[in-house]
C-alpha cells in the first residue's frame, strides 16, 4: 500500500457493480480485492461502517478504474463463512440513519444497529460534574435491560458510584463517534466488580475522519532527511494521518523523510510510540527562531496505529 488511506465513501460504492478499488481496514489491512461485487445492503452498510480505500498522493482521491483484469464477481462472506444473503437486513429507519451521517452530523440510531465488542472502551463522564471522567470497558449487555461495563476507578481504586448517577457514555470505534445518556443502575462487587448502566433507546453517531484532530501538549523528538538532522518539538494538534507542532530550529525540507517519538498515556498505560512520517509543511512563526510544520504519518505498524487511535480518541472524548 503506497497512499495513505481515506474513508471510502458511499457513492463510491454500489450494489451489484465491481469495486474500482482494494478495500481497507483502519489499519491498513485489505479486506475485499477490487473487483468485488457486493449483492446484499446489510452487509454493505457494515462495510460501510468502517472501511478505508488508498488516497492519492496528491490528495484528492484517484479516479476509479475498473481493473484491467478484474477478479471474479465475489459474495463477501459473513463472519461465520456463510453468504450474505442469509444476514438479517437492516431496518429502513436504520439505514437511513447510516446515509445522513454522511453529512457528519449526529445522527440517533437504535444500539442494535452499534457493533460494538467485548472490552471495547469507554468513556463516562458524570453529567452534573463534567470535569469527572472514567475509562471502562464493556462486558456485555442484557437487551432492553442494561450495559455492563467495567467499574470505574481512580488511581486505580474503585470509585463511589451511586445508583442513579447519570453519565454521558461515548465511544470511538472504527471511523465513528458513539454518544449516549445513561444512569448507573447497580454496582456489583462479587465475584468482580462491574457496573450495571441502564440501557438506552437511542445512540448519537457522528462520522469520524482519518483528519479529524484533537488539541494536545506533547513534547516530541523528531529526526528527518539525509543526512539525518533531530530536533525537539512541542505537537499542537494530532489525527490519525499526522501532527502538527513547533520546532525551534528548521530542519530537513518538504517531502523529506524520519521518524516522531513521544510518549502518551491511553488507557492507563504509558506508551513510547515512534512513528514514520513524512514532512508535508514547513513555514515560519511570528517568533523568527520558531517554525510550524507538518507531518504525515506513513507506514505506521498495526500495533502503533491501536495505541494512536485510542490516544487520539481518547483525548477527542476528554475535551468535549
Amino acid at each position: 500500500m503506497a497512499n495513505p488511506l481515506t474513508p471510502l465513501e458511499r457513492g463510491q460504492i454500489q450494489l451489484g457493480q465491481a469495486t474500482a478499488w482494494t478495500i481497507f481496514d483502519a489499519w491498513g489491512n485489505p479486506l475485499y480485492e477490487a473487483g468485488t461485487v457486493f449483492k446484499d445492503a446489510a452487509a454493505l452498510e457494515l462495510i460501510l461502517m468502517d472501511a478505508y480505500i488508498e488516497q492519492a498522493s496528491d490528495d484528492r482521491l484517484a479516479s476509479p478504474v475498473t481493473p484491467a483484469n478484474p477478479a471474479p464477481a465475489k459474495t463477501p462472506p459473513t463472519s461465520n463463512g456463510t453468504a450474505t444473503k442469509s444476514e438479517k437486513p437492516l431496518q429502513t429507519g436504520q439505514t437511513q440513519d447510516l446515509n445522513k451521517d454522511q453529512n457528519k452530523e449526529a445522527n440517533s440510531i437504535d444500539l442494535d444497529s452499534v457493533k460494538w465488542q467485548v472490552g471495547e472502551v469507554f468513556y463516562l463522564q458524570v453529567h452534573d460534574n463534567p470535569g469527572m471522567r472514567y475509562t471502562v470497558r464493556l462486558i456485555g449487555y442484557v437487551k432492553h435491560k442494561s450495559i455492563l461495563v467495567t467499574a470505574p476507578t481512580v488511581d486505580g481504586k474503585g470509585a463511589i458510584i451511586r445508583d442513579g448517577q447519570t453519565f454521558i457514555v461515548r465511544s470511538f470505534p472504527g471511523k465513528r463517534a458513539y454518544a449516549f445518556t445513561a444512569s448507573a443502575l447497580k454496582s456489583v462487587y462479587s465475584p468482580h466488580a462491574y457496573l450495571h448502566l441502564s440501557y438506552p433507546k437511542q445512540v448519537a453517531c457522528t462520522a469520524i475522519r482519518q483528519s479529524t484532530r484533537a488539541n494536545v501538549k506533547i513534547i516530541a523528538s523528531v529526526s528527518v532527511g539525509m543526512p539525518e538532522q533531530t530536533a525537539a518539538a512541542s505537537l499542537a494538534d494530532m489525527s490519525l494521518g499526522g501532527t502538527s507542532g513547533i520546532l525551534r530550529k528548521e530542519i530537513g525540507q518538504k517531502g523529506d523523510r524520519g521518524v516522531i517519538k513521544f510518549k502518551v498515556t491511553t488507557a492507563g498505560e504509558e506508551i513510547y510510540l515512534i512513528l514514520p512520517v513524512i514532512v508535508r509543511s514547513i513555514t515560519a512563526t511570528e517568533n523568527t527562531e520558531e517554525f510550524r510544520y507538518g507531518f504525515e504519518f506513513v507506514d505506521v505498524p498495526s500495533q502503533s496505529k491501536i495505541f494512536l487511535s485510542s490516544f487520539v480518541y481518547q483525548t477527542l472524548a476528554e475535551t468535549e
